[in-house]
């Protein structure tokens, strides 16, 4: 329960608030909270079991990361009108079928966002339209090696893991055996 809230700071896409709260505990305690609209990202799945990853620049991290097609909500857009919007934009391509794969919490401490995963199939092609401050590449990679490259910490962006753990499952899809992390120590 928030028992006073300050807001310190109004962006563009953020704010962010001192708020004073209420623990289960029964102690109060100020804390740092970042609220952001949230956003969806989508696991892109072809028929040739290859699934689209776009290559971006995120000045945030040092650099290019390899990631799912996300985006941020757009109030009063859903989470699907959302991902279906930066599917069109980022990947060039629209999906018939739309497959919920749940929420992911970005970084729960200090962040409210909620990203919401989807699954899309059933692909056709269409035009690709960045924003300006978008820089990328698509690529089509079998969920196999998308998969190797999880594990193997090639990608490492948090919603690309998850999508792409959650969809394996779904699919049933082995996971690589050759994982430098998961051998015994």
């Amino acid at each position: 329960m928030t028992t006073k809230n300050e807001q310190v700071f109004q962006g563009r896409i953020i704010s962010v608030n001192l708020e004073q709260c209420l623990l289960p505990n029964g102690q109060t305690t100020t804390l740092e909270i970042i609220h952001h609209p949230g956003g969806a990202a989508i696991v892109t799945l072809n028929d040739q079991k290859q699934i689209c990853l776009v290559y971006q620049y995120r000045y945030a991290s040092g650099g290019w990361l390899w990631e799912l097609p996300a985006g941020k909500i757009d109030h009063p857009e859903s989470p699907l009108n959302t991902a279906q919007r930066e599917l069109t934009e980022e990947a060039g391509v629209q999906a018939k079928t739309w497959q919920p794969l749940g929420i992911y919490y970005s970084s729960p401490g200090i962040f409210d966002e909620v990203i919401h995963l989807f699954l899309a199939t059933d692909l056709t092609s269409c035009a690709q339209s960045l924003e300006p401050n978008e820089i990328l590449e698509v690529h089509w990679v079998p969920l196999s090696q998308a998969l190797e490259w999880a594990i193997s910490g090639k990608i490492n962006d948090g919603k690309t893991l998850i999508g792409l753990f959650r969809t394996a499952a779904i699919l049933n899809e082995p996971l690589p055996t050759n994982c430098i992390y998961c051998s015994p120590s």
